[in-house]
């Protein structure tokens, strides 16, 4: 009997422990806060500008540029599994299919309309898909990127069908400034600290001992930066 408690104990304990792990990797002990306002979709630094838009063509830009980001965060973050980036943007894609559709559909018509011709439009069209995903290229942020996408992707996930743009313009500030790099926000692993030091030109000594009189007061303010 005193076996079976000790055992059970120990797979109570475990059960806890897997309880309070975290579902996905946590790269920093305290990250940067990204929280941002939601966007309307046509701020500057939100994605490619899309001149004299409607707000429903304005929303399907965010939603397009949404996408492309979880497309790219399911590239670039496969380093690190349990951020479930690519299983969570083929479900995304599946649940969330007639609104990726129709706006993609609406992005269609917007660049028709402000083209001289349909094919002119198209051409605009292919070149907003190239610089949209090209957009969210990082290399210095990319555990800010990963970490960020993969929350977001996980929001869109189980948003409701139809709500795929809510998240999206709730959480684009948020993915755009994931783009920058910042690092370690608890413990920083640099620090700037003031110091005086004597100055160690060679004139400044004799014998061993700083000459006043030639080279001024023996400690002169110095910054330097230390771990």
């Amino acid at each position: 009997m005193l076996k079976v408690g000790i055992v059970g104990a120990w797979v109570a304990l475990a059960a806890g422990v897997l309880a309070t792990t975290p579902a996905s990797a946590q790269f920093f002990f305290k990250s940067k806060d990204l929280r941002g306002e939601p966007i309307i979709g046509n701020e500057d630094g939100m994605g490619h500008p899309l001149p004299g838009a409607t707000p429903a063509e304005l929303r399907a830009g965010v939603v397009w540029n949404m996408r492309a980001a979880l497309n790219v965060a399911a590239l670039q973050c496969q380093f690190e599994p349990t951020l479930l980036t690519v299983q969570n943007y083929n479900a995304i894609l599946a649940d969330h299919r007639v609104e990726l559709q129709n706006s993609f559909d609406t992005l269609g018509k917007y660049f028709t309309r402000v083209a001289k011709t349909k094919k002119d439009g198209q051409t605009a069209l292919d070149q907003f898909g190239t610089r949209t995903y090209s957009g969210f290229a990082t290399v210095a942020a990319q555990f800010n990127f990963c970490a960020t996408a993969a929350s977001i992707g996980r929001d869109a996930l189980y948003a409701p069908r139809g709500g795929f743009g809510d998240v999206a313009m709730a959480r684009m500030r948020e993915l755009r400034s994931s783009l920058k790099p910042y690092g370690e926000q608890q413990f920083p692993s640099l620090q700037v600290l003031p110091a005086t030091l004597p100055r160690f030109d060679e004139a400044c000594w004799k014998k061993g001992l700083f000459v006043e009189q030639k080279c001024g007061a023996p400690l002169t303010p110095v910054v330097y930066a230390a771990r």
